[in-house]
């Protein structure tokens, strides 16, 4: 069925050739389904139909500076699959959010939401906005004029947002405020809500402990090995990065780096709590940048920071890329296995190019693709709105269990997916198998959508 897979990539193109990050995303996992294809070809119209959003829906956001100027940037949301639940996914704030971008986020959240086990379809959304250098004023009426165009166009049964790239917990806060403010209603519309209105346990720590938990189930099944002694490099230094360096604290693993677009952090005997915990201060409460640890007191006389750089030299058994897109690009997977590491798993989305995804297979590394190995996040926003649904609050060890528990479901889905199409141990096929079989049957048994 190549010719089917080299159909789909030629309509891809002619719809969207403008849109690389998507072309990307897109031909990752149409590839992928080549031998689903060619056992069942019915398969082939659905993902000429999957490929193409729901709705899209591109919109002007307007807000006033401190100096009483008024600012304009581009919100989006992207509403692309719902065959098995109303749209979920996060909100970017970033200066490179682009259609392309959220398409391509999109579409990955699709399968993601499918192998969470939860009834999610997938979107995503956001905006060109840029928190960094703004005050907290000028954060809230970006928000509160972005979700007055927002708001019509979601409901804790239509369209859940959470939040991703540089939209915590202050974010999400003023933009429910302002939606409970137009709509009247108090309802989780969000998730990541802050516990006093709505939110859940573990939400924060969702993704990073998530995929620290798949990448356990992984080394174990395939690997005989656990985490405890095990070097790791961690890329990024925010939500992600800290909570997945956490639990492998947890685990006696030796996390070695955290970074930011500025360069890397290098504590060669790992980091520790203490130290964990001024980068968590620094980058959730002084938003600073990760160089200024080296002049933070905690850092050991060893630490070394390393500008303009990204961590995939420093040796390592085990890599987490939790930055951003396109991080791992050819030279530093190269890097990586040659110092000696065995094991990715992606706690950014899409942090991994082609070119580096293909030196992982050609050298075994065990390769825990971003919609498995992250979907802990919205796994946990899934469970956020189950919560709201019932009036109830769980408590943070049943949260953890059920995570914990979604994330071995998450791995055992891709694991026999692999295996029934011949390639035992290759996770990202497997991944991309089984998010779609899930979708597509739904499509089909929905009709003509």
């Amino acid at each position: 069925m190549a010719e089917a897979v080299a159909e789909i990539k030629a309509l891809l193109r002619q719809r969207d050739a403008n849109q690389p990050e998507f072309l990307q995303a897109a031909d990752e996992i149409v590839e992928s389904l080549e031998a689903v294809f060619e056992r069942d070809p019915k398969y082939i119209d659905v993902m000429k139909r999957a490929i193409e959003p729901e709705r899209v829906i591109i919109f002007r956001v307007a807000w006033l500076d401190d100096s009483g100027k008024i600012q304009v940037n581009r919100g989006f949301r992207v509403q692309f699959n719902s065959a098995i639940g109303a749209y979920k996914g996060g909100l970017r704030f970033h200066p490179t959010v682009n259609l392309s971008v959220l398409k391509f986020l999109g579409f990955e959240q699709i399968f993601k939401n499918s192998l969470t086990t939860l009834a999610m379809g997938g979107g995503k959304g956001g905006s060109d906005f840029d928190p960094k250098g703004k005050s907290d004023a000028e954060v809230m009426r970006f928000c509160q004029s972005f979700m007055t165009e927002l708001h019509r166009h979601i409901g804790d049964t239509i369209d859940v947002p959470a939040g991703d790239i540089n939209v915590g917990g202050r974010e999400i806060g003023y933009m429910f405020g302002q939606y409970k403010r137009l709509t009247r209603s108090y309802e989780g519309v969000l998730t990541g809500k802050d516990l006093t209105y709505g939110g859940s346990f573990i939400r924060p720590e969702a993704t990073g402990y998530g995929c620290v938990y798949y990448a356990q189930e992984a080394m174990k099944n395939l690997r005989g090995l656990s985490f405890a002694g095990l070097k790791c490099t961690v890329s990024g230094s925010g939500n992600v990065a800290q909570y997945t360096v956490e639990k492998l604290l947890d685990l006696g693993a030796i996390p070695l780096t955290l970074s930011d677009s500025g360069g890397y952090i290098y504590e060669p005997n790992g980091f520790t709590r203490e130290q964990l915990a001024y980068v968590m201060t620094l980058k959730n409460v002084t938003r600073g940048r990760i160089s200024e640890y080296m002049t933070s007191g905690v850092q050991s006389s060893d630490a070394q920071y390393v500008a303009g750089a990204r961590p995939w030299v420093v040796p390592c058994q085990v890599a987490f890329p939790s930055a951003t897109q396109n991080e791992v690009e050819k030279a530093d997977a190269d890097a990586l296995v040659a110092g000696g590491c065995i094991g990715v798993f992606e706690g950014a989305n899409m942090p991994s190019t082609s070119e580096a995804i293909a030196i992982y297979h050609a050298s075994s590394v065990t390769y825990g693709p971003a919609k498995a190995a992250n979907a802990g996040g919205v796994a946990c926003s899934g469970l956020e709105m189950s919560q709201n649904f019932s009036f109830l609050r769980w408590p943070r060890e049943k949260v953890d269990e059920e995570l914990h528990n979604i994330m071995k479901a998450i791995y055992k889905q891709c694991a026999d997916a692999a295996a029934e199409y011949g390639k035992p141990g290759n996770l990202q096929m497997g991944a991309n198998i089984a998010g779609f079989k899930k979708v597509a049957n739904a499509m089909l048994l929905q009709g003509c959508i």
